[in-house]
């Protein structure tokens, strides 16, 4: 992710001297840096023409700035379980998302059902029981080929049953320009608000995909009012630029992140990190 370093340590040695001129700075070089990460270049132009205008505007600040949200924790119910929605396209890492927020939660003393309402992929349901057994999670799932807003509407009733603080519903992996895929998404909420509230939808996204996560992102947003974002696969070969134009663009905040296979490595999104990670700091 440390495409930017030279700049980074350019920009630190120019705040430190502010008479100092950013005239020796190839501007084209920087925004065709930023255009690598991802950012997209709409986004790299702006981003440049800010710290050309200011000279004592680190690099760093100039990036934090993208992060428009707010609030990043996540939205609790007032009264039962919080029902948590989690969608995305296939090989995001959407079902390894579900169990780790799980397993987040749960060590946080709070009792969790996550229901497998991906009733199209054979292993999804075996991949949720693992995590419940390994995190003190109980897992609710339906047949394969069930109707998936049944199997979600009667987990949610398990969960009521139950006491539980939180459901999270694992639903299929689908491609953001199949509309009737799309449309599936809408009925699955609309069912389970029969039973109780969608607190969060949260979109999962593959942050080494650039460019095309924002594309999926405007598509989910479109069809299922997405609250929240969780990236997934930021290692140290993803450019994770994406993450700030997506963020920028449709100002759905950043919610999660995942950077390896462990559960250790799945986290609230700190933007200070995000971005001292970015520059390599």
């Amino acid at each position: 992710m440390a495409l930017f370093s030279k700049f980074s340590s350019l920009f630190k040695r120019t705040q430190e001297s502010p008479s100092h001129e950013r005239g020796h700075i190839d501007w084209d070089d920087l925004e065709s840096t930023l255009i690598g990460a991802d950012l997209g270049p709409t986004l790299a132009h702006e981003v440049a023409q800010q710290l050309r205008a200011d000279k004592k505007l680190s690099l760093h600040d100039a990036l934090e700035q993208l992060l428009v949200a707010k609030e990043r924790t996540l939205n609790l119910a007032s009264a039962g379980p919080t029902v948590i929605l989690i969608v995305g396209v296939n090989g995001s890492g959407k079902t390894t998302s579900v169990g780790k927020l799980g397993a987040l939660l749960a060590a946080e003393g709070k009792s969790v059902v996550v229901v497998a309402a991906d009733t199209f992929r054979a292993a999804a349901r075996e991949q949720l029981e693992t995590w419940a057994v390994r995190s003190g999670l109980i897992c609710f799932g339906g047949k394969d080929g069930a109707d998936p807003a049944a199997v979600a509407f009667d987990g949610v009733g398990q969960a009521l049953e139950r006491g539980a603080d939180f459901v999270l519903i694992d639903t299929a992996g689908r491609l953001h320009t199949k509309e009737g895929l799309m449309d599936q998404l809408g009925k699955i909420r609309r069912v389970v608000e029969k039973r109780a509230p969608v607190a969060e939808v949260l979109l999962v996204l593959d942050g080494s995909t650039g460019q095309n996560a924002l594309a999926q992102a405007e598509n989910f947003a479109a069809a299922v009012e997405v609250t929240g974002l969780v990236l997934t696969k930021l290692d140290g070969s993803t450019r994770g630029g994406s993450a700030l134009a997506i963020e920028r663009s449709l100002e759905i905040p950043i919610k999660f992140v995942g950077t390896g296979e462990g559960v250790s490595d799945f986290a609230p999104f700190s933007p200070e990190g995000f971005i001292a990670g970015l520059l390599n700091q």
